[in-house]
């Protein structure tokens, strides 16, 4: 359904992405006060997307495979905007949760890659591995690593004015 949705308005998850980029900072200063809730929401947003990539899709494979290239991007490639979108969250709550957004963006990436390895090795979920898919899950770690720095350095401004 969601992929159906995605096809059908192409410019809807581009639309989302930008949407996430200008709330974000606005809800991660709020977030930045409860540390509990932002990790409840990491948790989360780690087991969607495990979800959402490692769901069977497709009949099971017989080989390992990991498909080499580059994504398209475009604020319509459905696809590659999906990806990026995907693993903003991963990235921004925890480099909200934990004050590291640098390390929160290197993390996730890795993230990406155990599950492009986990769709090449698993033959029987169907999924493919790509590097595309790769590269495009790392833009989006990099983005919500930049938006989470954005509500560290922040809250850390708000603390030294009122300090």
């Amino acid at each position: 359904m969601l992929s159906t949705l995605l096809i059908d308005v192409p410019w809807l998850a581009f639309g989302v992405l930008i949407a996430v980029i200008v709330v974000a900072p606005l809800v991660g200063v709020w977030l930045a006060r409860l540390p509990r809730l932002t990790a409840v929401l990491f948790g989360l947003a780690v087991v969607v997307t495990l979800a959402l990539t490692l769901s069977p899709d497709g009949a099971p494979r017989s080989d390992v495979t990991c498909a080499a290239g580059l994504p398209y991007l475009a604020p319509t490639a459905v696809e590659s905007t999906a990806n990026v979108l995907l693993f903003v969250p991963v990235a921004f709550l925890a480099g909200v949760r934990w004050r590291r957004p640098v390390l929160a963006a290197v993390g996730a990436s890795a993230f990406s890659v155990l599950v492009e390895v986990v769709q090449a090795v698993v033959s029987v979920i169907g999924r493919a591995c790509d590097t595309s898919d790769w590269i495009t899950n790392t833009i989006g770690a990099v983005v919500g690593g930049v938006l989470a720095a954005v509500v560290v350095l922040w809250a850390r401004r708000r603390v030294a004015r009122a300090g």
